[in-house]
């Protein structure tokens, strides 16, 4: 086989709207101070319609509390390329038809394609440690975190398989939690299990889905500060990056949005870690 040519100069040239014309699902984008709005914004701003999909009653219930969904659309919109739609609509994803439904929907909504699905959302809380956890925390978390953002990359699948062979654009990105790395997450026992399955999955998903052309990969964000602990604890974890600070929601958006684009389109079927060099 002849060796590809070197890309001309033009081609190295970034295009600013490196996204535009994509369009992009994110899940779990329910407020301004969570990964999912972070990563709204940076697809935005790389030229992409996306729509938001929210789930207001499990941030009611945390102790962060809820955000007004107008909010976080009216902020990502103000990141968008001009002429972008941005969009945003609910859904209990932790309910067996929610994923397909939801993408159904989101690809309705942007023209009839989606190009790129990122599943941010989880199901958030200190479950319980081995001894302390019991099966409905655990059937609870296997619905939300693992069940739904395999039943959403499936519908995403059949999706692309329906579009003209050789579409390009199709992208995967899946969220873990560090679980793997030194220590583990004891205290989480069963949001540490279906974030580990997510992890486990990726190589497998990407083989499947490489036939539509479209990527899966997996980022791991590290310790993020999305206005959920404060005091000592938020001072000591601080103290353990290099850079002396928490990761921001926008550090791990970086990547997400970069892997969404046609930059990253040789990597698939990997788990990343964007965690600045957090010393555990």
């Amino acid at each position: 086989m002849p060796r590809l040519p070197h890309p001309a100069p033009e081609e190295l040239r970034r295009d600013p709207l490196p996204l535009r014309g994509r369009t992009a699902l994110v899940t779990g984008a329910s407020r301004r101070g969570g990964i999912g709005h972070a990563v709204a914004r940076r697809l935005a701003a790389y030229g992409a319609d996306v729509y938001l999909h929210h789930h207001v009653p499990h941030d009611a219930a945390m102790p962060w509390g809820a955000d007004r969904i107008e909010d976080v659309t009216a902020s990502v919109r103000a990141a968008a390329h001009p002429g972008a739609t941005v969009l945003a609509g609910p859904g209990d994803l932790s309910l067996p038809e929610a994923p397909a439904a939801l993408h159904a929907r989101a690809s309705e909504a942007l023209g009839g394609r989606l190009d790129i699905v990122v599943a941010n959302h989880a199901l958030s809380g200190f479950d319980g440690d081995l001894d302390t956890i019991d099966a409905a925390m655990l059937d609870a978390h296997w619905a939300t975190d693992a069940r739904s953002v395999l039943l959403l990359v499936q519908a995403h699948a059949r999706h692309r398989a329906a579009l003209p062979p050789g579409t390009p654009g199709g992208r995967v990105l899946m969220m873990t939690s560090g679980q793997d790395i030194a220590g583990g997450m004891p205290g989480e026992i069963a949001y540490a299990l279906q974030k580990g399955a997510l992890a486990s999955i990726t190589r497998s998903l990407a083989t499947a889905l490489a036939e539509h052309f479209v990527t899966v990969n997996t980022v791991n964000p590290g310790p993020v500060d999305t206005d959920y602990l404060t005091g000592e604890t938020y001072d000591a974890i601080a103290a353990r990056f290099p850079a002396g600070r928490w990761g921001m929601p926008d550090d791990p958006a970086r990547l997400i949005a970069w892997l969404a684009t046609d930059e990253a389109g040789w990597i698939t079927g990997q788990v990343i870690d964007s965690e600045g060099g957090f010393r555990r």
